[in-house]
């Protein structure tokens, strides 16, 4: 049983791709269920976001994972292959590691990957598919991303996903402070959004949600007030700026929508950002000629500023990776002798069993102590060294390794005196 790791990410796919094999966080542990129980895989985990879907699995037939990928998600394996990368055992553990760190994201050094792993850990604890493998695979790179972070400048100068956001709006608006925002989603992604744009001090911020409850609650916090998904269609036309980032299957604002509230505001303008994945916002609506619609990939050239001075701390950061990678690859190694032990121990105790049974019936006879004793260590002595012996006899001189490989786990000293 290997480790591999199967997935599609942002350097592999566009967007249009990954929303198609998107995994919704209600959802992970289902799929992990029927993955478990449709193929011959020991141990898996699924890590999704809007930037990649990763299966980390322990199998011996890691094909089956892309076929599944495709078939959970009702399409043909051809159309997401030419985006899929399969990492062998290795390469695996060092994506891992680069992901956990932040190496890998789109960001360079963002700290939500972070997060976002170990909630795919618990999903996976939850869903029974997280075995001792997998366990060590995330918790060592955890501690890696934990090292990386401290001994590295690799989280300097972020400029993360909302304030690219807000860097964009900032070329539409001359002053975001004069426009009304609505933010749909009441999650992390939106939280973050909402942090950075009130920063601004805009007019009205409004958060649409779900739950109008869960949004009360962010709303609350940035000064605003909430409305309910339902109330979108009669109220979109009173924003100024819209940011979406919900786990909705399907788009919750469509063409229609727009072209309606675009009429309302008389084509006053329109700044969007859809972080969603799939998207919350139809692609079509981004052809408009009042509206500004940008995705998370449209977001990668904003992220960029302040990559140049975080170039020299992803070397620093490659580096623990390399070392810690042979770490855990030496941990892995030894997994792989796990049953030889428990079989050896096995043997053993059962010869111990058989042996001891014997002198206690000697014992019981009256048979003198001492003599018992002598003759259980003896019997024990020829039955556990009968195999070794064994084998080197039958061997002769075909086997040239043997000896030498029986020497090193007796801790045997050659017979400076072999024909006597």
């Amino acid at each position: 049983m290997a480790l591999y790791t199967l997935g599609i990410n942002h350097h592999s796919a566009p967007l249009s791709i990954r929303e198609q094999v998107a995994f919704h966080a209600e959802r992970v542990q289902q799929a992990l269920a029927d993955l478990r129980r449709c193929k011959p895989i020991h141990e898996a985990a699924i890590l999704s976001t809007c930037n990649r879907t990763e299966v980390y699995l322990a199998t011996d037939v890691p094909e089956v994972a892309s076929q599944w990928l495709a078939e959970y998600h009702r399409l043909e394996r051809r159309q997401i292959e030419p985006y899929l990368y399969t990492y062998p055992e290795r390469v695996a553990v060092r994506h891992a590691f680069r992901v956990a760190s932040g190496l890998d994201s789109m960001v360079l050094g963002e700290p939500q990957i972070l997060g976002q792993m170990k909630e795919a850990v618990r999903a996976a604890e939850e869903a029974g598919t997280l075995g001792t493998t997998l366990h060590k695979l995330f918790q060592q790179s955890f501690a890696v991303a934990k090292e990386v972070r401290s001994t590295t400048a690799i989280g300097a100068n972020i400029v993360s996903m909302a304030a690219a956001a807000v860097r964009l709006a900032g070329r539409i608006f001359e002053r975001i402070g004069e426009q009304r925002i609505l933010f749909i989603g009441a999650g992390e992604m939106v939280e973050l959004c909402a942090r950075h744009f009130a920063a601004q001090q805009p007019k009205q911020v409004v958060i649409a949600n779900r739950t109008i409850e869960r949004g009360l609650a962010l709303a609350n916090r940035f000064g605003g007030s909430a409305i309910r998904l339902e109330e979108l269609g009669e109220r979109l036309a009173q924003f100024d700026i819209v940011v979406s980032c919900t786990a909705s299957p399907l788009p919750i604002i469509g063409l229609g929508m727009v072209e309606r509230a675009i009429r309302l505001r008389r084509h006053r303008p329109v700044f969007m950002v859809d972080l969603a994945v799939p998207r919350d916002i139809e692609p079509e609506v981004g052809e408009m000629d009042d509206v500004f619609l940008y995705t998370v990939d449209d977001l990668a050239q904003v992220v960029e500023s302040g990559l140049e001075s975080r170039q020299a701390a992803v070397v620093d950061a490659e580096a623990i990776i390399a070392e810690r990678v042979e770490g855990f690859l030496r941990w892995l190694a030894t997994r792989a002798t796990v049953p030889i032990i428990r079989s050896l121990r096995d043997a053993a105790d059962r010869a111990r069993r058989h042996e001891l049974e014997h002198a206690l019936k000697l014992l019981a006879k009256g048979e003198d102590p001492a003599q018992v004793v002598e003759q259980l260590s003896h019997r024990l002595t020829n039955k556990f060294l009968h195999a070794p012996t064994q084998a080197l006899t039958q061997a002769g001189g075909e086997n040239d390794g043997l000896p030498a490989a029986v020497a090193s786990l007796f801790r045997l000293h050659a017979d400076p005196r072999p024909g006597d």
